[in-house]
Order: structure tokens, then C-alpha cells, then sequence
């Protein structure tokens, strides 16, 4: 289970950095169905992607940790979990989205207990049976 943690950590890490960095670069364009949105939905969607860069840099952060704190992890897989019930508001105040967006919060709301379930998965193993580099 400790290595299905570090693994796990590692791509919502890099995933997220990779998105945030995406939305910075395209703006509007990086929203399917909001292309025409303005500039200040693009100015605030660019903002909004430097946020879940550092966001993603936070999970790599914990990733990097020896063992990776379970108290980090259970933070930031809250704060995901808080994202896909902001889009389950949406979606009660404003109806169904764009099928990429509804994809996308099965994700948020579907990984967040998984990383509940392995948080401390690194911190439960013995001293003497950790993973370390050099081994």
C-alpha cells in the first residue's frame, strides 16, 4: 500500500502541475465550451492555473517526504474533494456541463477517498522495512 501512496502522490502531482501550467499557457481555450468567455473569465482561469500548479507542487512536496506525511496527504485530497463538490453545486444551480467537466468530477470525487484510505500507508510501515534509496 506504501508504494501505491507514493505512486498515487507522485501522478496527482505532476498531473496537476501539468494542468495548472496547461491553463496558464491557453486561458479560455483550455476550458472545452468556454472559448468565447472573455478576458475576464481567460484572466481569471489563467490566475486560477498558477493556483493549481502550486497546488500539484504540493502533492510532488509530500511525494518527496520520507515517509510522506499522512496529514498532508489527507489535506490535500480534502481540498480536491472540496473542488468536485463545488462542481456538484454547479451542477445543481446550473445543470448539467460540458461531459469533460462531469468526467472530471467522478475524479475528484471518486480519488479523495482513496487517498483517505492510504494516507498513512508509509507511516504504518516498520523502520526496517521502508523503502529507501539506497536499498
Amino acid at each position: 500500500m506504501a508504494r501505491v501512496l507514493r505512486i498515487l502522490t507522485q501522478l496527482m502531482g505532476w498531473a496537476c502541475v501539468a494542468i495548472g501550467l496547461f491553463h496558464v499557457a491557453l486561458g479560455n481555450t483550455a476550458i472545452p465550451g468556454a472559448g468565447s468567455a472573455g478576458p475576464t473569465i481567460d484572466s481569471w482561469g489563467r490566475f486560477m492555473g498558477a493556483g493549481f500548479a502550486g497546488y500539484g507542487l504540493a502533492w510532488l512536496w509530500a511525494a518527496r517526504q520520507r515517509p510522506i506525511p499522512a496529514r498532508a496527504v489527507r489535506w490535500l485530497a480534502g481540498v480536491f474533494l472540496l473542488g468536485g463538490l463545488g462542481r456538484l453545486l454547479s451542477l445543481a444551480v446550473y445543470g448539467w456541463p460540458q461531459w469533460f467537466q462531469i468526467a472530471l468530477a467522478v475524479i475528484e470525487l471518486g480519488l479523495p477517498p482513496v487517498f483517505f484510505w492510504l494516507a498513512d500507508a508509509e507511516e504504518r510501515v516498520p523502520p526496517h522495512r521502508a523503502h529507501t534509496p539506497a536499498s
